[in-house]
């Protein structure tokens, strides 16, 4: 599970990372709120840990800018603003949950957990990006309430993109899953199902994004591209 840690204070940073990584994280520090935003833009981390205090772009600003563009990342604010108004400014703002500082780091950890549980579907069967949803007990993917169709090849290989929204799977790893027994088979063919995929899932709010030399990965949309 990769962090995105939002934080100025160099010694704070430092050592939260520290910390998380120990409990098996990865973890990528950002400084000021605009460096934060390109990250977040680039599906850098699974979740964000917050501070309201950052440079360039503050963090109520820098929510208020992601969640605009339907930029769906899940996000621990992680601030000295304790007071119930900056807490309620802070979920009004697209926060899904809130942690003052000073805070105990198990309390962090689990709510990282309980979060990423929610997010991932693994609590009720579902993973989900956007509008988009699979359903791992009947196999069958959905646009909110409409079952969507898919061939064999393009729903092997959206599915091994959904499991991790946000994260790239390689060229090599989804031929193997979509051309497991076919030795004719080009890895060229890959970018075909890919091009016919990007097709069907205009309306769902998700596009499959292309990361040269890394591979494939499912996104929310940017909202320039939304329909």
């Amino acid at each position: 599970m990769h962090i995105l840690l939002v934080e100025d204070d160099i010694d704070m940073s430092k050592a939260l990372s520290r910390a998380l990584e120990r409990r098996g994280f990865e973890v990528t520090c950002c400084f000021d709120g605009m460096a934060a935003l390109s990250r977040i833009k680039d599906a850098v981390g699974d979740l964000v840990i917050l501070d309201l205090n950052i440079p360039g772009l503050d963090g109520l600003h820098l929510l208020q800018r992601i969640r605009s563009q339907r930029i769906g990342t899940p996000v621990i604010v992680l601030t000295a603003r304790g007071a119930v108004g900056d807490r309620v400014a802070g979920l009004n703002a697209g926060a899904d949950d809130y942690l003052a500082k000073p805070f105990d780091l198990d309390e962090l950890d689990a709510r990282i957990r309980a979060l990423l549980r929610r997010r991932s579907g693994t609590e009720d069967g579902l993973q989900k990006c956007a509008g988009l949803r699979f359903e791992r007990s009947s196999g069958a993917f959905y646009h909110d309430e409409d079952p969507l169709e898919f061939t064999p090849r393009e729903h092997a290989l959206l599915k091994a993109l959904i499991v991790k929204p946000g994260h790239a799977v390689t060229k090599e790893r989804l031929f193997r899953l979509v051309f497991p027994l076919e030795e004719n088979a080009q890895l060229e063919a890959i970018e075909v199902i890919v091009h016919r995929l990007r097709k069907k899932l205009t309306a769902t709010g998700c596009e499959i994004m292309t990361l040269r030399g890394l591979g494939y990965l499912l996104r929310v949309q940017q909202a320039s591209k939304l329909p």
